[in-house]
């Protein structure tokens, strides 16, 4: 049985920080993202289950700081009906930053016609990129009737988690189409900084995270074909190039896959042909795509019912 992986965000000094980076390869984990900001470095880790306490010590040893991040290897796409000024003032921009925190990957997306009861949807090509992600958070404003009775058509072809904040307090229920709501979280045209919207953020950030439990439960029940994870490590050792990139997470881990920040049609041949130790190639479990966003690679790893076994 495979080792359980605990997702971890560590922060410390740089100084010696390479020590924790070699523990951790030592014990089978990985490292997610590394940014290091002057003296500082932050590392998001997933660590063996039964190695926390290894690591741990070897943190507090480095006066460093180590706090669980539920969130981390989950791709959220944080939506915004528009981008006029009055869809998406500074909530939408706290919601995606707040959810980094403990650990998600964040995309921020504004939709081409979600203003106006009549014209209130969403293109093809949008919900094919919105169900790229794992979760979509919808950041609505403040009119109880615009949430309940507008909004939800734009749910239509969502195929993942909805998750819904807006002003008012309203039940899940209240909201047809939607997983989760959460109230507190309106239109606003400052930080959110109150108690109140500090708190419903809190609430935001936990909720997600059970969602994010659950589908880690259901794939329990029929595992993926390789972990995310270690695919991202195989392509990290085996594509050069993708230390290269500019962009921010180069390789994105979703809860069934990763996103690769690297041109498709120069680099999906050399992604398929990637061998693993066992001898089987990543397109043998997994299905290597064009992504929506931009001209990325997505990687959705196979279940292992699907492939037969697992690695």
């Amino acid at each position: 049985m495979a080792a359980v992986l605990r997702p971890y965000l560590y922060t410390g000094g740089v100084h010696k920080h390479g020590l924790l980076i070699e523990l951790l390869e030592d014990l089978g984990g990985y490292i997610i993202q590394k940014v290091v900001t002057g003296t500082e470095v932050n590392l998001i880790m997933l660590i063996p289950e039964k190695d926390v306490p290894v690591v741990k010590k070897q943190s507090d040893e480095l006066l460093g700081m180590m706090v669980e991040a539920p969130l981390t290897g989950v791709e959220i796409a944080v939506i915004s009906p528009t981008l006029a000024s009055h869809h998406l003032p500074h909530s939408a921009c706290d919601v995606a930053e707040y959810l980094r925190h403990p650990g998600a990957n964040t995309n921020m997306i504004g939709l081409a016609r979600g203003m106006g009861r009549r014209v209130s949807l969403s293109t093809d090509y949008e919900r094919k990129l919105i169900n790229e992600h794992d979760i979509a958070v919808f950041t609505f404003g403040s009119f109880s009737d615009c949430i309940v009775n507008k909004k939800p058509k734009l749910f239509e072809g969502i195929e993942i988690p909805i998750v819904v904040t807006g002003g008012p307090d309203l039940k899940t229920e209240d909201v047809p189409g939607a997983d989760l709501y959460v109230g507190d979280i309106g239109r606003t045209s400052h930080r959110l900084r109150k108690i109140e919207e500090v708190s419903a953020l809190d609430k935001l950030n936990e909720e997600v995270g059970k969602i994010a439990d659950n589908i880690r439960k259901q794939q329990a029940k029929d595992p993926l074909a390789v972990l995310p994870a270690r695919a991202m490590k195989e392509i990290e050792n085996q594509v050069p190039e993708i230390q290269t990139v500019l962009s921010p997470a180069p390789l994105t881990l979703q809860l069934n896959g990763l996103r690769v920040k690297l041109p498709y049609d120069e680099f999906h041949e050399r992604l398929e042909k990637l061998e693993f130790d066992e001898g089987v190639t990543l397109s043998e479990l997994a299905n290597i795509l064009k992504s929506k966003m931009k001209n990325y690679i997505l990687i959705k790893i196979k279940s292992k019912s699907e492939v037969g076994f697992a690695i």
